[in-house]
C-alpha cells in the first residue's frame, strides 16, 4: 500500500468500530476498502487515493473482550475538507467485518494544521525572545559608534603636539587636564573643548593658549592633582579649579561624575585663599582683559569672574556646556518670576494637554504654539525650526544632546514633567510647580 508523507497530512479521520463478534485487524481493512468501492466513484476510490498518496496508512486498533471486538480507526488524509468528509461519511457506511455484524461513528476530522500552527506560534514566541535578548540595545549600538568616533578626534595641538579636542581654537571655554587618556574620556562624552598638559607643568603652547581662553583647570582627586595645581598656579591663567572625586583619576569617571564634579567646579581666587596658594602669575593679554572687563585692567581681582561674565559676548561652543554655572546678569530673575505668574493658566493648561502624551509644544514669546511633536523628535525639530524659540513645554525628560540644543537656541524656557533633566541655561519649570 502507498504511504502518505507526515509532512503532507491535512486531516486525520477518527472514528470507533463495535463488532458482534471476533475479528483481527486485516478483516477491518479489508471491509474499510472492499465494502466503498465502487461507492463513491473512480476519483474517490479508496485503493486508488492510496496508491497516489492522498489516502494514509490506516491505522486499526482492536481489543477482543467477551466474544465482541471494538476499537478504534484512524484515517490520514492530504485532500481538501470537503473530500475528506466524503470519505468519512463513506466508512460508517460498513456494516459487516468478515463473520460479524459492525458498528463505525466517526468521532471527529482533526485538522493537524492547528496542532502545527500552535507549536508554530509557540516556537516563534522563543525565537523572537532569544533574539531580543541577543541583539544590542540600539541606543547602546549608537554611543558605542559614537565614542569610537570621538575618540578619534584627539589632535596634536601647537609646535608641542599636546592632545587636544577639535574644538580648542573654536570655543571661548576649555578644560586643561592632565593626560591624553583624560582628553579621551571627555571626547567620548561630548567634550571637545579639553587640552592636555601632556606631563608637562606648563608649556608656551598652552600659557598663551590659557591667557585667550577661559580656563577650567580639571585634575586627579589625588594628591598629585594637588601638586599639578600649585606648580601652574605661578605659570599660567586659570580661571576654574575642578577635582576629581577623592581617590579617582579623571580618565576614570563616568558621565554622571564629570558632570557633577563640573557643576561643582571653584573659581581661582576662592580656590587659592582656601588653599592658601601664593600666585605670581604674569599679566593677561591686552585683547583678553579688553573684552572682558569693564574697568579696562588686567589685574586679577575678587570679582573678576562676574565682571567678565557680564561683558562677554553670548557665544559658546556647543561642548561647552559645563559652564552654565557661570554668573549671568542679561536676565533679570524678578522678570522672569512675573512672566511665569503672568501666564501661568495658559502654561498650565498646555501642561496638562501633554500629560501621558511623550509630546512637547515648541512656543515663542506670545506663547503662539510653533509645532507639537513627540518629545524624541524634539532635537531634532529645535535645530530645523527657523522662528524664535522662547518656550519649550514638555512630557519627557531633558538628555544631555536636546539641552545642548535647547541652549544653542537661546530658549528661555523649559517646562518639564520629570526633575531629572540635565541642567540648560533657560529658567527650568516642573509641571508640579504650577
Amino acid at each position: 500500500m502507498g504511504k502518505i508523507s507526515p509532512v503532507s497530512i491535512k486531516y486525520n479521520i477518527s472514528a470507533n468500530i463495535s463488532l458482534t463478534g471476533v475479528a483481527d485487524r486485516p478483516d477491518v481493512i479489508g471491509a474499510v476498502f472492499g465494502q466503498t468501492e465502487g461507492l463513491l466513484g473512480s476519483e474517490l476510490e479508496l485503493r486508488e487515493l492510496q496508491k497516489t498518496g492522498k489516502i494514509g496508512r490506516i491505522e486499526v486498533n482492536l481489543r477482543n473482550q467477551g466474544g465482541k471486538s471494538d476499537g478504534t480507526i484512524v484515517i490520514p488524509s492530504s485532500m481538501g475538507k470537503s473530500e475528506t468528509a466524503i470519505i468519512a461519511a463513506a466508512i460508517e457506511t460498513i456494516d459487516r467485518v468478515g463473520p460479524c455484524n459492525a458498528r463505525i461513528k466517526v468521532n471527529e476530522i482533526q485538522d493537524v494544521r492547528v496542532s502545527k500552527r500552535d507549536f508554530i506560534l509557540k516556537r516563534a514566541e522563543e525565537l523572537l525572545r532569544e533574539l531580543v535578548q541577543t541583539l544590542p540595545d540600539s541606543t547602546e549600538f549608537t554611543n558605542k559608534v559614537t565614542q569610537t568616533v570621538r575618540t578619534m578626534e584627539v589632535n596634536d595641538y601647537g609646535k608641542d603636539k599636546l592632545p587636544a579636542g577639535p574644538m580648542i581654537d573654536g570655543s571661548d571655554d576649555i578644560i586643561v587636564v592632565e593626560g591624553r587618556a583624560d582628553v579621551i574620556t571627555l571626547l567620548k562624552y561630548g567634550m571637545r573643548n579639553a587640552i592636555s598638559l601632556n606631563g608637562k607643568d606648563s608649556t608656551g603652547t598652552l600659557t598663551n593658549l590659557m591667557r585667550q581662553k577661559v580656563v577650567t583647570l580639571f585634575v586627579d582627586g589625588d594628591r598629585g592633582g594637588d601638586l599639578v595645581i600649585k606648580k601652574l598656579a605661578g605659570m599660567a591663567d586659570i580661571d576654574f579649579v575642578v577635582k576629581a572625586p577623592d581617590g579617582k583619576e579623571v580618565e576614570e569617571l563616568t558621565l554622571k561624575e564629570i558632570q557633577k564634579a563640573l557643576r561643582g567646579k571653584q573659581g581661582w581666587d576662592d580656590y587659592a585663599n582656601e588653599h592658601d596658594i601664593s600666585e605670581s602669575k604674569p599679566t593677561r593679554s591686552t585683547s583678553r582683559s579688553t573684552s572682558r572687563s569693564t574697568s579696562g585692567t588686567s589685574t586679577r581681582t575678587t570679582g573678576r569672574a562676574t565682571s567678565r561674565t557680564s561683558t562677554r559676548a553670548p557665544t559658546r561652543s556647543t561642548s561647552s556646556r559645563y559652564s552654565r554655572d557661570r554668573p549671568q546678569t542679561s536676565r533679570s530673575r524678578t522678570s522672569e518670576d512675573t512672566f511665569v505668574e503672568k501666564h501661568k493658566d495658559a502654561i498650565k493648561g498646555l501642561a496638562d494637554d501633554l500629560i501621558g502624551t511623550r509630546g512637547a509644544y515648541v512656543l515663542d514669546d506670545g506663547l503662539n504654539i510653533l509645532g507639537k511633536v513627540p518629545v524624541k523628535e524634539l532635537d531634532e525639530t529645535l535645530n530645523d525650526i527657523s522662528e524664535n524659540v522662547f518656550a519649550i513645554i514638555m512630557d519627557g525628560t531633558v538628555n544631555s544632546a536636546l539641552a545642548e540644543t535647547i541652549d544653542k537656541k537661546r530658549v528661555k524656557y523649559v517646562i518639564t514633567k520629570s526633575d531629572k533633566n540635565e541642567s540648560v541655561r533657560g529658567k527650568v519649570i516642573l509641571f508640579k510647580e504650577l
